[in-house]
């Protein structure tokens, strides 16, 4: 079993800055891709920001400049710093990672979600 608990979302004024972080845990063998996703009401998820277990980075357009997407493969934790946030900012954000277990097993795994809202 595989679990990603996340931490760290909440209410902040436009321009704000929150931090997200999200730690794995349970029978991990190796963790291939960690990634940030977001949902807001009447929307599709969508991916927000992706890192390989090697170092490479993927942002959605919208979020470039703006979020940086950070991880520690020896804690199997990833964070999202989210700078000049913006109200279109707002949705739950969920935590990924691409996981095989100790099984042999590989899935896709997510967190609980995280809400969070950009609002003066």
């Amino acid at each position: 079993q595989v679990q990603l608990v996340e931490s760290g979302g909440g209410l902040v004024q436009p321009g704000g800055s929150l931090r997200l972080s999200c730690a794995a845990s349970g029978t991990i063998s190796k963790i291939y891709d960690m990634g940030w996703y977001r949902q807001a009401p009447g929307k599709q998820r969508e991916l927000v920001a992706v890192i390989t277990n090697g170092g490479t980075i993927n942002y959605e357009e919208s979020v470039k400049g703006r979020f940086t997407i950070s991880r520690d493969n020896d804690k199997n934790t990833v964070a999202l710093q989210m700078n000049s946030l913006k109200p279109e900012d707002t949705a739950v954000y969920y935590c990924n990672a691409d996981v095989t277990t100790v099984y042999y097993t590989r899935n896709d795994y997510w967190g609980q979600g995280t809400q969070v809202t950009v609002s003066a």
